[in-house]
């Protein structure tokens, strides 16, 4: 059987959805997907037990809290937040955020109960 290989347009998929902090999965790939998200104002302060996270910013821009230091990122620019470090991520204009982490991997981290917890997350 032959495997579907197909190419991505992250504006196509970025259009297809406008609500923010709520992320749509656009790839998937050895255990791993690839994640597209709006953020816009503040999130939560969360960490992630089990696994590492993949921020690389599209369009617009937003800071990335630390409890010692904030990271601006902008276009083009990505980081990588290790297992267990807590983090804030916080857009002051709207920005287009692709995300890659393990499938297991809920976007409030140690906040399960949180208004913003996304279990079943839309494929696009």
């Amino acid at each position: 059987m032959e495997k579907d290989v197909t190419k991505v347009n992250l504006a196509d998929k970025f259009s297809q959805f406008s609500d923010h902090w709520n992320p749509r999965v656009v790839g998937e790939l050895n255990g791993q997907q690839v994640k597209l998200a709006r953020f816009l104002g503040p999130f939560e302060w969360h960490h992630h037990a089990h696994e590492d996270e993949f921020f690389l910013v599209v369009k617009g821009a937003f800071e990335m809290h630390l409890r010692d230091k904030v990271v601006t990122l902008e276009p083009g620019e990505f980081m990588i937040v290790p297992r267990g470090v807590e983090h804030k991520p916080v857009a002051n204009q709207e920005a287009e955020v692709l995300l890659f982490e393990p499938a297991s991997t809920l976007n409030t981290g140690n906040l399960e109960d949180s208004d913003r917890t996304r279990k079943d997350l839309e494929r696009l």
